[in-house]
């Protein structure tokens, strides 16, 4: 429903008349609830100009709409009337009419949930839209509107207890109130729609056993009350203020994990829609289920486009990335005596408090601190003499051993020998069947089933003994020292890269070839139903779809927690890596995914094959993996962490809670009983636990945070697109221009100046009329992109300003006029950061009219340009990166490099090269530096090079070595 990690904790003894600032708010310990269970509990909330305020009593919608006791608002009887005419029109229209009648109304109510609300929620957590519209009408002035103020009074007071006031209390608050209602009319009317449109598909099928018909009602039960259960828990932790997204309108509190919210990622959205899949079981009815299947995506899409950035927002921090954090190793001889590391593991606590905050802007950097295998780094003892402690940092150790590996079928390179062996032989794969020999069908079966046998036996077993012999006695490494020559000092640290660099090679390829295998032979098995109705065909391809896509979803986020290091088992070969067990993400909820979902395609393939030989290479694969598990990387992590491990993953530790608790109303209730009980819960919570370590629970189907692949299509989609717009663009123009003097319009570029540095802001002085629009805005276009002077044709690639900031959300024209509002005739835009162009040449700004292409004028042309070196030395390379490096970064100051910064605001001298070394708030900041190298040196870096280097004096080598690599050719202008 709402946002549902928000805290039930308050803000406690503070005036309503106070303004504070958040940095109060957050300082102060004694005016955060430390016991929720204190009687008469007083909660504050804080608006977002700083105004405290008592948080009145409220009531859930079911006791406010349904309880005859409380009054009811002229909304709650719009409501009530609505889902009383659904249920009439249900028992009034025939069958067939109400089923195409509910379907349209489901989708109508659907809509207005996850696309109306999502919108409008969306403008008010960007730009407060809602509250600023409420003042802009003077909904709840009672000078201006007395009537409808007087209304909406009315309807609250009415709703509410005696602690609520509708005067002394913020219009944030009040508009959340009647936002709520609204809501309750289409949250309760969407339910209602669905369940009479299932109701209206209910049927008996007459080709299943009574064993089937038991074993369906009894699953379709148990998910229905499993989605109570699950709601009503969400509930008792969210309170009304997460439920109907208070957090858009006010804070009053910080995100936490508690509860039902322990077992799954966002379990209102995901294991919280069970109960669509029950009702679709005891209707039987495949259209009730795909109905369901549809609804359930558009609530995930509900979470992706407006839940998820809105917590980013407001509770998210930004990560630096490229943070070079000094760490100290000790290098011994890692085979003396045959020796094998001895480990001080981390401390790992069994649950993870505190918040989870993912970025979706930084996920380059993200995989510097992943995985629950990692280990931190390791002394041991040995006969050797070891070298003196060296400072790294955690930085330049990934990027020493990662260099953009491709993963399965991304990061490829065809310019890598091993990417373009990877896929000569996917593609050898996929087209096997059509240059074989004509064999017999049985014998063609009996091929395919062997060759994907073969690779599923190498990848467990033959992959799975090296990594088992690497652990153990450093086998893999010991083999590139004894068969290669490493010259120089670090000859031994550099066989340990090669050995991890083919490591990676070999088992990505292995990955890919067994799963592509299968996936040919399940081909080769399959068969397209003549009849799609009869038997189970539809459930059958439904599940396996599911699987399938199960798995991958599965691996994604498991990727996302692990990274790189994670993913190709980095502890089993670098042991200096200073990062502890992390259990954020999928590890929160499950200890090891790979145990219980892992093998979710192989039987989903199956399913969609419906043959048995498939089944029977599925079962043969999950045997497989199980040994991997069970006897590579467990005994790894045993030895790496020992019992430090957590022992219970939020899942089995909800799971343990609930049946405890219920051990203990069951022995209230029946004291006399108590041992036998007492007894029973135990057995049961044993067989819960050992369900979930040994199979897939059925609930954990739904664990969908889910990021389907029909969103990286559109993403891909929309990408391609954006990288033609300067090509591709329809021009929106207004035909109704002759009210306005076009020679009271100007741009003037405020200084002498007509020439700017790449990189630096470009300010321009703006005039206009009175009656101009408050939606005008001015694009920047290199000299000549566009065909004429009054209309502009190409797109702005991003580089535009508006005129006022408070009628644009993003590259949308609003309509926030406010009544009364003086609309100023000049100003001035600076264009700065992403809305700068790194591009050098000839460029001229446009000044359009009503968020439309009509050039109303057009400032001078100026020069964008970039200082090149007087020679190719790296005094001279060295002098003009810094300057691009620094108009890169913005100028901030926590991320230039300390050569950057005046000397009084150094505040220490940094060792070694660490005074050159700089940081990233986004990738795009590591772009435009690649841009400005693009142009001052005509060297070509890729983002992440940029990224992997974050030092001057670094990057300058590299731009002078590399132009003397290429110095016989013609360098890239």
């Amino acid at each position: 429903m709402a946002t549902p990690q928000l805290a039930n904790d308050g803000l406690v003894h503070r005036k309503s008349t106070n303004r504070i600032d958040n940095a109060d708010l957050s300082e102060e310990p004694d005016v955060l609830v430390e016991d929720t269970k204190k009687e008469k509990e007083v909660v504050w909330g804080k608006t977002p100009d700083g105004t405290v305020f008592k948080v009145p009593t409220t009531h859930d919608v079911l006791t406010s709409l349904f309880d005859p006791r409380l009054p009811k608002s002229h909304l709650d009887a719009i409501t009530l009337l609505t889902l009383g005419a659904q249920i009439v029109l249900f028992l009034c229209l025939p069958r067939w009419a109400a089923q195409t009648f509910f379907l349209i109304y489901f989708a109508f109510w659907r809509t207005a949930y996850d696309a109306g609300l999502g919108w409008v929620l969306t403008q008010q957590s960007k730009k407060r839209w809602v509250v600023r519209q409420v003042k802009k009408r003077g909904w709840m002035d009672k000078k201006r509107r007395p009537k409808v103020a007087a209304w909406i009074q009315k309807q609250l007071e009415g709703k509410m207890g005696m602690d609520y006031d509708f005067d002394t209390l913020p219009m944030e608050y009040n508009t959340w109130l009647i936002f709520r209602q609204f809501v309750d009319i289409i949250l309760l009317n969407d339910f209602v729609a669905y369940c009479m449109f299932a109701f209206s598909h209910f049927h008996i099928p007459n080709n299943l056993s009574m064993t089937m018909h038991m074993l369906r009602w009894i699953c379709g039960i148990a998910l229905i009350a499993f989605n109570w259960w699950v709601k009503t828990e969400a509930h008792h932790v969210v309170k009304d203020y997460g439920w109907y997204w208070g957090d858009v309108f006010f804070a009053r509190g910080n995100l936490v994990f508690d509860g039902v919210f322990e077992m799954a990622p966002h379990p209102m959205y995901s294991v919280g829609y069970a109960g669509y899949y029950g009702l679709s079981l005891i209707v039987g009815s495949y259209m009730v289920m795909f109905v369901s299947l549809a609804a359930h995506a558009a609530q995930f899409g509900f979470l992706m486009y407006f839940e998820n950035p809105h917590i980013a927002r407001t509770y998210g921090e930004k990560k630096v990335i490229a943070q070079r954090t000094p760490l100290v190793k000790r290098r011994a001889d890692i085979f003396a005596h045959g020796g094998t590391p001895s480990v001080s593991a981390i401390d790992t606590p069994d649950t993870t408090e505190g918040e989870t905050t993912e970025s979706e802007d930084e996920p380059y950097e993200a995989e510097l601190l992943t995985t629950p295998r990692l280990t931190p780094a390791s002394s041991r003892q040995s006969g050797a003499d070891e070298k003196p402690a060296e400072i790294v940092t955690q930085h330049d150790l990934f990027n020493r051993y990662f260099h953009k590996d491709a993963v399965v079928l991304f990061n490829l390179d065809l310019m890598r020998s091993n990417d373009f062996t990877l896929v000569v032989l996917l593609t050898y794969a996929l087209f096997l069947p059509l240059v074989l020999p004509n064999l017999t069908s049985r014998g063609t079966l009996v091929f395919f089933f062997l060759h994907a046998l073969v690779w599923r036996l190498f990848h467990s077993f033959g992959l799975g003994l090296l990594l088992k012999a690497q652990s153990e006695r450093k086998w893999i490494v010991r083999h590139f020292i004894k068969h290669y020559h490493f010259p120089g000092e670090e000859g031994t640290t550099r066989a340990v890269e090669e050995a991890f660099d083919n490591w990676k090679t070999v088992y990505n390829l292995s990955l890919c070839m067994t799963y592509t295998s299968f996936g040919v032979l399940a081909l080769k098995t399959y068969h397209i139903p003549e009849n799609w109705t009869v038997g189970v065909e539809l459930l059958r391809h439904t599940l396996g779809f599911f699987l399938v896509f199960l798995h991958v979803w599965t691996a994604h986020e498991s990727y996302k927690v692990l990274g790189l290091f994670g993913w190709f088992f980095g502890d089993f070969f670098i042991e200096d890596f200073p990062v502890q067990l992390d259990y954020s993400g999928i590890y929160r909820y499950l200890n090891n995914p790979e145990k219980s979902m892992s093998g979710a395609a192989v039987w989903g393939l199956s399913l969609l094959s419906g043959s048995k030989l498939v089944f029977a290479l599925a079962v043969v694969s999950h045997l497989c993996h199980w040994w991997f598990l069970s006897a590579v990387e467990t005994p790894h992590m045993r030895k790496l962490y020992g019992e430090t491990i957590r022992k219970e993953a939020g899942f089995t530790r909800t799971i343990r809670k609930v049946a405890t608790k219920n051990a203990r109303i069951l022995e209230n209730r029946l004291a006399r009983q108590a041992p036998e009980i007492k007894k029973v819960a135990e057995e049961v919570r044993e067989t819960l636990e050992r369900a979930f370590e040994d199979t897939a629970d059925a609930f954990e189907d739904f664990l969908a945070k889910s990021q389907p692949r029909l969103v990286e299509v559109m993403q891909e989609t929309r990408s391609l697109i954006e990288l033609s717009k300067n090509r591709l663009i329809i021009p929106r123009v207004a035909t109704n221009l002759a009210s306005y003097d076009l020679s009271q319009y100007s741009l003037i570029l405020p200084t002498d100046t007509k020439r700017f540095h790449i990189g630096e802001p470009i300010v321009l002085r703006w005039r206009a009329p009175e009656n101009h629009s408050r939606r005008d805005w001015v694009g920047l276009y290199p000299v000549g992109a566009n065909r004429g002077r009054e209309v502009t044709e190409v797109n702005s690639q991003g580089f535009w300003k508006p005129i006022v900031d408070e009628e644009w959300d993003g590259d949308m024209a609003l309509h926030n006029g406010l009544p009364g509002a003086t609309l100023a005739t000049d100003g001035e835009v600076a264009f700065g950061g992403r809305a700068l162009p790194w591009k050098t040449g000839m460029w001229e700004a446009r000044y359009h009219h009503d968020g439309m292409h009509n050039v109303m004028c057009s400032s001078e042309s100026f020069e964008i340009y970039v200082d090149n070196p007087e020679e190719m030395s790296y005094a001279a390379v060295h002098r003009v990166l810094e300057k691009i490096v620094r108009l890169g970064l913005d100028s901030d100051p926590a991320l230039l490099p300390q050569i950057s910064l005046p000397p009084s605001s150094v505040l220490i001298d940094a060792p070694g090269g660490e005074a050159e070394d700089f940081r990233f708030h986004s990738l795009d900041q590591a772009r435009r530096i690649a841009l400005g190298i693009r142009a001052a040196f005509g060297i070509e870096f890729a983002q992440e090079v940029v990224v992997a280097e974050a030092n001057v004096a670094r990057l300058a080598r590299r731009i002078v070595e590399s132009r003397e690599v290429l110095a016989p050719f013609s360098v890239v202008c």
